[in-house]
């Protein structure tokens, strides 16, 4: 497990959200890479991000350093839709994304379904989400050229209860 801690982030602070901004910038230029298309949020503006209604939380090392970070909204009904997961590329294979999910799964909304997409080409994204206990869901393509993959997480309780298929 990475030598990190939890920490909300506070994207009124300008440092705060320059790295949010940068490490996101970075983390998507990595997925652009495995998919083959060109992200949007590539071309979202510092502006832009800070005005996004969101919850932020980042894992950040002993030295002050974001290594990642997670944001998310909540729905009307109580569920929670991940917005955006980003590692900086130097953490990239620590443990950090599954640091933030795992929190997010465990001990922020472990009564909550959660939903997340991501490109469906991004392999590591699809192991890490499937390996949480999310389920995909059906593809789809919000443009042409971009194929996504749709996972949902529902609840502890809900999954206990359910038959098992094996």
């Amino acid at each position: 497990m990475p030598s990190v801690h939890l920490v909300a982030l506070d994207q009124t602070d300008d440092a705060t959200a320059a790295a949010v901004h940068r490490i996101g910038r970075a983390a998507y230029a990595v997925e652009a890479e495995l998919i083959g298309f060109d992200i949007p949020h590539l071309h979202e503006s510092l502006e832009q991000m800070r005005e996004r209604p969101l919850v932020w939380l980042g894992a950040v090392s002993g030295e002050g350093e974001i290594a990642g970070f997670l944001a998310w909204k909540e729905a009307a009904d109580g569920s929670v839709s991940v917005d955006r997961l980003c590692v900086d590329p130097a953490w990239f294979r620590r443990g950090v994304g599954s640091l933030l999910m795992g929190h997010l799964l465990a001990e922020a909304f472990p009564n909550r379904s959660v939903t997340v997409t991501t490109g469906a080409a991004n392999a590591p994204a699809v192991t890490l989400y499937e390996r949480l206990g999310f389920v995909r869901g059906a593809d789809f393509s919000p443009v042409p050229g971009l194929v996504m993959a749709a996972f949902t997480r529902h609840p502890l309780r809900a999954r206990a209860a359910a038959p098992s298929t094996s």
